[in-house]
């Protein structure tokens, strides 16, 4: 970031390359709706562009890129809900498992699990992880998100989302709860809890 901040355009590039798939994904789960990921990503490196020249190294590159991401996601949020568009279904997953919350549930997969019966468990069972996470509020999501896939420390997201340790360690306590009560019928009985029914 330092040679960006000095106009360096293929440290730009480089930042990008690196960081670029991670945003994606972030904004996935964090953002109003995971089809404007991309754009969401985008706009976040438009920013750290346009801030290159006031940059100070302060704290890690990653944790200032997420702080900015993290306002780029609730400005889309709150424009969206000004908007009061009617929000169209959201496309499930890709197989691939381009969306952050995929990937928790195909970690839970063992080596047999390309049987044809495995993948559509994996498939289910993906999708009902990704909505219980998506069911959570904007902050615990966050929370999870920047602990659980880009594995900031408590310290980082606190100053990501600019609150403190202790208020991280209670979002993301909750947060565990919160997904354990929706997933207990699921994984004691195979139900479909009801905050993430179709």
């Amino acid at each position: 970031m330092m040679r960006v901040r000095n106009d360096d355009a293929v440290a730009f590039e480089e930042l990008l390359r690196k960081y670029q798939p991670r945003l994606v994904r972030l904004m996935r789960t964090i953002g109003p709706k995971p089809d404007l990921a991309e754009d969401l990503a985008q706009e976040t490196f438009m920013r750290v562009f346009r801030a290159r020249h006031s940059y100070e190294p302060g704290a890690k590159f990653s944790t200032w890129l997420f702080t900015i991401a993290a306002n780029v996601a609730r400005n889309a949020t709150r424009s969206q809900g000004r908007r009061q568009e009617v929000n169209e279904i959201d496309a499930p997953a890709t197989a691939d498992g381009s969306r952050a919350v995929g990937i928790l549930a195909a970690t839970a997969l063992d080596a047999s699990s390309l049987m044809p019966g495995r993948l559509v468990e994996g498939s289910e069972r993906g999708a009902i992880v990704r909505q219980a996470v998506e069911s959570l509020g904007e902050r615990q999501r966050t929370a999870l998100m920047l602990s659980r896939f880009e594995n900031l420390s408590y310290a980082e997201i606190a100053e990501t989302m600019g609150l403190t340790t202790k208020a991280v360690k209670s979002l993301l306590s909750r947060a565990r709860v919160n997904l354990r009560e929706i997933l207990q019928p699921y994984i004691e009985a195979g139900m479909i809890p009801s905050e993430v029914e179709p």
